[in-house]
């Protein structure tokens, strides 16, 4: 009997190379499954379908895995306010561990001897999904056709054609990845630290010329509303705020890291949702939450955002600093406006009625009604004890201190 292999499919190149060549060459019964993180309609889905079973698959299966990505990775990355070296809101990596979960529990739903992908061994891909089959199903082998034989495009492109399948592949100028969470473009620019990206890269283009008003609500920190609708599907929210925020080509930027594998790379981006969303929590965050909830926060989220993009989502700290963050959200609740332009937009202001900023205890700047001139005479002395001892001790003060 042939051996099963389940292939992470997305019917692209490399993985259109691996079906016909696992199929072909090694005579593998070969499923493809393609793990959807919110990248694809419906025509695009059957589209891929089709173009499996031409190129030898036994099944194809398309696992929508959506509302999973985001109960379980994009509401932890909004209460966390996660960017990346403060810029990019982790949008392929962290599909990339949702995609390898869904196709390695198919893969064990239907016993396969292997699962496939098609990621090379020059980027993080590979580590995302050979780590995460790794850890969740051992005894399944794992097998690389483009990793292990290091092939070109224009190898797979030929390889296909001998094999009958005109492909419609072309060396494309720009890799596209899209998600509900953002979408990644790779290019000649992005190989080089001297240059960005063109504004023909960018899949989204500016439609929109003049100023529009966008209100984001949140309750408990999850999205809730936008502009006065109320969404119970927060995927539609963020979709929806993308479709306006997009029109302005907001969200755009170039992320530099380090990668898994040690190299410094660079990927561009357009993610107008998730920027909106992200900073219009934050600000909500700023008037709600204390200086050390807010200061907390942020050093366990910089760990959560490193940890997920870097394949280690299945590390059991990820749970206790998701259950950190959740508890922190239970007063983030109000709208927030935000003024739309072209390339850019102003975070207006908050209206909450948890707002630390509505007290009868001071306004700051202008009138103190829970102290008195003495109370901070004596506050700001006993403050400056610690110092005070600290600049008197030994010999030679002025000499120690410059």
């Amino acid at each position: 009997m042939k051996k099963k292999v389940v292939l992470a499919f997305s019917g692209g190149l490399d993985t259109s190379f691996c079906a016909m060549y696992l199929s072909q060459e090694k005579g593998y019964e070969v499923y493809t499954a393609l793990a959807n993180t919110g990248g694809f309609d419906p025509d695009e889905l059957a589209k891929i379908e089709e173009r499996a079973y031409r190129l030898g698959a036994k099944k194809h299966v398309n696992l929508d895995i959506t509302q999973e990505y985001y109960s379980k990775s994009i509401k932890y990355m909004i209460f966390g306010n996660v960017l990346r070296n403060g810029t990019y809101p982790i949008s392929v990596s962290s599909e990339r561990i949702f995609q390898a979960i869904a196709i390695i529990n198919y893969a064990k739903d239907i016993k396969a001897d292997f699962v496939a992908h098609g990621s090379t061994g020059a980027g993080n891909d590979q580590v995302r999904f050979d780590l995460t089959f790794d850890v969740l199903a051992p005894e399944i082998g794992i097998i690389t056709p483009t990793r292990d034989m290091t092939l070109t495009r224009q190898q797979e492109i030929d390889y296909l054609k001998k094999h009958g399948y005109e492909a419609d592949f072309t060396k494309m100028t720009y890799s596209i990845n899209k998600g509900l969470w953002g979408t990644s473009i790779g290019g000649r620019e992005t190989l080089q630290s001297n240059q960005t990206l063109p504004e023909e890269a960018y899949p989204s283009q500016l439609v929109e010329k003049g100023e529009e008003t966008l209100t984001i609500g949140f309750k408990r920190g999850e999205l809730f509303g936008v502009n006065g609708t109320e969404y119970t599907d927060k995927t539609k929210a963020i979709r929806e705020i993308e479709r306006i925020g997009s029109r302005y080509a907001i969200g755009r930027d170039m992320h530099i890291g380090d990668t898994i594998i040690g190299i410094k790379g660079r990927v561009g981006f357009e993610a107008a949702a998730p920027v909106l969303i992200i900073n219009s929590h934050r600000m909500l965050e700023k008037h709600t939450l204390s200086k050390w909830q807010q200061y907390w926060k942020d050093q366990t989220a910089t760990w959560y955002g490193m940890f997920l993009h870097e394949a280690q989502y299945l590390e059991p700290v990820m749970r206790d600093i998701e259950a950190f963050l959740q508890s922190t959200q239970s007063r983030v609740t109000g709208e927030v406006t935000v003024r739309l332009r072209p390339y850019n937009y102003t975070l207006v202001g908050v209206d909450s009625k948890y707002d630390l900023m509505k007290t009868d205890f001071g306004e700051y700047g202008e009138m103190n009604n829970a102290w008195t001139s003495e109370d901070v005479k004596g506050f700001t002395k006993i403050t400056a004890i610690p110092a005070k001892i600290y600049y008197r001790a030994g010999e030679n003060v002025t000499e120690s201190v410059s």
